[in-house]
């Protein structure tokens, strides 16, 4: 299994209305430094829609503004449909909707 193959296997393993960090999926995932490498295969997620890259956000909660599938206001309202509640208008609450370990 690629490390591609392994980040997507743990993404796809967050709930809906919960969100992990980069760093968790990275942890994971079998390696705690690959958070960037978390960023770069979301980027490339090739199942948007299987693949729940909307529920990665930044470890204090923020949207990506590079999210590669229509910038960090569709993240927002794709977590926000699934009743993910923020603190301000990019960070997500991580105390209440942060993937329990």
């Amino acid at each position: 299994m690629t490390t591609f193959e392994k980040i997507y296997e743990v993404v796809r393993t967050i709930p809906k209305g919960s969100v992990a960090s980069y760093g968790q999926v990275a942890l994971l995932a079998g390696n705690p430094r690959w958070a960037r490498v978390v960023g770069y295969a979301l980027h490339q997620n090739p199942e948007p829609g299987v693949i729940p890259c909307h529920r990665v956000v930044h470890r204090d909660g923020a949207v990506s503004a590079a999210f590669a599938f229509g910038g960090a206001n569709a993240q927002t309202e794709l977590l926000k449909k699934e009743g993910v509640r923020f603190l301000d208008e990019t960070h997500v609450d991580m105390k209440r909707y942060q993937l329990k370990l």
